[in-house]
């Protein structure tokens, strides 16, 4: 059935999707390609939560389209969030031949059969039912290290802000014996980690099992697995969820709790669903049952009306959480959200600017902070290969997310080392072995 060649864009979830569409053209005799060059099917795994990632899609399908002018026969489709947006409008370009929503997967090799005879598909709609629970994803992580689980997928929050509700649906959750089997098929298959995956992982519920319950059945199921997940909402992350963490030794440290904004009147607006002062609160219980919990954080900078106080709010919120570290963005309007039908983008791009590099500037200095904080502390890390920099240092992460560089030449990508931090940069702690 020909060669297939995948580039994925946005968040894990995508990448945990592009693993599914492997195992389901696998399954219809497609082979997978790491070399576009050798391709007989191009596709792009979409991302719309900003426009510069479109903006970046957009440009790639030009350069695909070149391939596909070059070598007759070859198919280009785009999958995913930006498919599910835009829809007709990519088949209109005359540069794609399927376009195919996150629900629509198991369609593939129909849709591209059909492509193939010359008659453009497109797929988009969205399910109440579909989780690929029966799948077993095809692995795209090189070094057999840590895998992606999507527990649940969708979102019914609808933050004013945010386009993902309308590209990938209602909230639905997987079974969770599915949920164990596909974490132990990993820890059968030689992974030392998994990422449990949802746009909001605490509202996951499957019959009497919640997310708390969940994260226990996971962890015990594979003790000698390290157990993360992704992404937490700070009004429904629960003690319960906490308190399983703190129980649970194979469960990592870290929990990334965006905040968007440190503004009450901001929050609001955005449709968040706490204040700032819960939010704190939540940062306290976290902190009172796992004192080495790394807190991260995204946040948005000149959202719709934001005043100069709302910004300081956001840096004095910043200044009383302390991050680890965090993903800063200035807001990005887009097209079909509750903010773009109702609230003008009246924040100008300077001040978008201006604001965003003081987020930037303190969390530098925050996370500088946090590091030099573990100097002379020891870890336990997973490594993931040689560093980018130095081929006699490893890297790899500890239970906290961060990651640590050190000099070593005898282990290898999978194993579990202890190593002591001697110094540190913002984003790197630098090890030497125990």
């Amino acid at each position: 059935m020909g060669k297939v060649y995948i580039e994925t864009y946005g968040c894990q979830m995508n990448v945990a999707d592009t693993e599914v569409v492997f195992a389901i053209l696998g399954k219809a005799g497609f082979s997978r390609t790491e070399d576009i060059a050798q391709a007989d099917v191009i596709l792009v795994n979409t991302c719309s939560v900003r426009d510069n990632a479109e903006q970046r899609i957009r440009g790639r399908i030009e350069q695909f389209n070149i391939w596909r002018k070059a070598r007759p026969g070859v198919l280009v489709g785009v999958l995913g969030c930006m498919a599910e947006r835009l829809k007709e409008s990519l088949l209109e370009s005359g540069k794609v031949d399927v376009v195919a929503g996150p629900d629509a997967y198991r369609n593939l090799p129909i849709l591209l059969g059909a492509a193939s005879d010359g008659h453009p598909q497109i797929d988009v709609l969205l399910s109440r039912e579909e989780t690929y629970g029966d799948i077993a994803p095809l692995r795209v992580d090189k070094n057999g290290v840590s895998a992606f689980i999507s527990i649940m997928r969708g979102c019914n929050n609808v933050c004013s802000y945010c386009v993902v509700p309308y590209t990938r649906g209602a909230e639905r959750s997987r079974d969770w014996r599915t949920i164990v089997r596909e974490a132990c098929e990993c820890a059968q298959a030689g992974y030392k980690e998994v990422t449990l995956l949802g746009q909001n992982v605490d509202s996951y519920r499957d019959g009497e099992v919640g997310f708390a319950r969940l994260l226990a059945l996971v962890a015990e199921a594979v003790p000698g697995l390290r157990i993360r997940f992704s992404t937490s909402n700070p009004q429904d992350i629960s003690d319960a969820v906490l308190e399983t963490m703190a129980a649970h030794a194979n469960i990592c440290r870290h929990i990334h709790l965006p905040v968007q904004s440190g503004s009450d009147r901001m929050l609001e607006k955005m449709r968040r669903r706490y204040t700032r002062a819960g939010y704190l609160e939540r940062v306290a219980k976290i902190r009172s049952l796992m004192p080495d919990c790394a807190i991260t954080t995204d946040v948005i900078a000149g959202f719709c009306s934001e005043t100069e106080e709302d910004h300081r709010d956001t840096l004095s919120l910043f200044e009383a959480v302390g991050f680890d570290a965090a993903f800063m963005f200035q807001y990005s309007e887009r097209p079909g959200t509750l903010a773009a039908r109702k609230y003008p983008d009246d924040v100008s791009p300077e001040v978008k600017n201006r604001r965003l590099e003081g987020i930037i500037a303190l969390q530098n200095r925050l996370s500088l902070e946090s590091n030099r904080r573990d100097v002379g502390k020891t870890f336990c890390v997973l490594v993931e290969g040689p560093s980018k920099r130095d081929p006699d240092r490893l890297c790899g992460r500890n239970s906290q997310n961060k990651m640590c560089v050190w000099p070593d030449t005898a282990h290898r990508a999978g194993d579990f080392v202890e190593v002591t931090v001697e110094d540190c940069t913002q984003a790197t702690l630098l090890c030497k072995l125990a």
